[in-house]
């Protein structure tokens, strides 16, 4: 039986806990641990259902750091009576029914054991655990569960990509400004700037471009390059990555998707021999994701590129 990190850990989409009625009636795990209903539920689970639960992990301080609501998943469980209880964590997890509600403190070490403790807790540590079991469904009860709300996400994000577009243009725009560009701008929101024309054909989905590259944020920042001197001269060299070979141009097969949306756009504008640089709004770079330490969410990224060979 999974431990309740390794299980949060496999989890996907966001919705509300049922509401809170009171009844308190505690129970008790055989390693000691007291859990209290909130509210309890009638109908348990059958074999190859799934539960699915709302879970909110606090420290003694009150401070959440798990949070299926934070994180926009819920928990889900495949409940089968055959399971091997072996703590008191399986106990409660796979005698949890619909419209379940539980409540419970117990130690850090009880919960999570030893191999999935978070490195910030001590054993002995107290947790406070809020368990909302929203439904039990059937297999294809909870793929289409999963498929509505993995629908109504992308809606959304479809719709803050569009507003965050709008920012980031203005951003793009007054830097283009002040360091005197010219520049143009693609239907998607791309902005760029051919510095030396290249020959031969612009480069075409499938084919392979070879590209020396430094990336930049807004501020003058440069979180990467393939340029070695450059990476010495503003102290982000990298010995390892340096007798790894990494410090040359980089393959990239354009139009594949595999690097990010304003790179496959920005590449097919160029040819053999092209330098260029390139503005990239956030929903064509990362989004609302982190990448690394410096790229924050909804980062606008300044690329600059020169094509070294092109082959198809």
């Amino acid at each position: 039986m999974k431990t309740i990190k390794s299980i949060l850990l496999s989890t996907a989409l966001l919705v509300v806990i049922t509401g809170m009625v009171s009844c308190k009636k505690t129970e008790k795990t055989s390693d000691g641990i007291e859990y209290t209903y909130i509210k309890q539920g009638k109908d348990s689970p059958k074999n190859g259902e799934f539960i699915l639960y709302n879970l909110v992990v606090k420290n003694d301080k009150d401070s959440t750091f798990i949070s299926t609501y934070d994180q926009k998943m819920p928990g889900y469980l495949m409940f089968n009576d055959s399971t091997p209880k072996q703590n008191g964590m399986d106990e409660i997890f796979l005698g949890l029914r619909k419209g379940d509600s539980i409540a419970f403190e117990s130690t850090a070490l009880k919960v999570f054991g030893e191999s999935n403790m978070p490195p910030f807790l001590t054993n002995e540590q107290k947790v406070k655990i809020s368990i909302g079991v929203i439904d039990v469904l059937d297999e294809q009860g909870i793929q289409a569960y999963f498929t509505a709300l993995q629908e109504a996400q992308m809606k959304i994000q479809a719709q803050d990509a569009i507003k965050q577009l709008e920012v980031d243009t203005q951003l793009i725009e007054d830097y283009i400004a002040k360091n005197n560009l010219t520049a143009t701008r693609t239907e998607s929101g791309l902005y760029y700037v051919i510095e030396k024309e290249g020959e031969g054909d612009q480069i075409q989905n499938g084919e392979m471009a070879f590209i020396h590259y430094a990336g930049y944020l807004l501020d003058g920042t440069l979180f990467d390059t393939s340029n070695k001197e450059l990476a010495k001269t503003t102290n982000v060299y990298n010995e390892q990555r340096d007798q790894q070979g990494g410090y040359a141009p980089i393959d990239v097969v354009v139009g594949e998707g595999r690097v990010i949306a304003g790179w496959d756009e920005g590449l097919a504008l160029l040819k053999k021999g092209s330098k260029a640089k390139f503005l990239i709004p956030s929903p064509l770079g990362y989004g609302d994701r982190q990448s690394g330490a410096l790229i924050q969410p909804n980062s606008v990224l300044i690329f600059d590129v020169e094509v070294t060979d092109v082959q198809k």
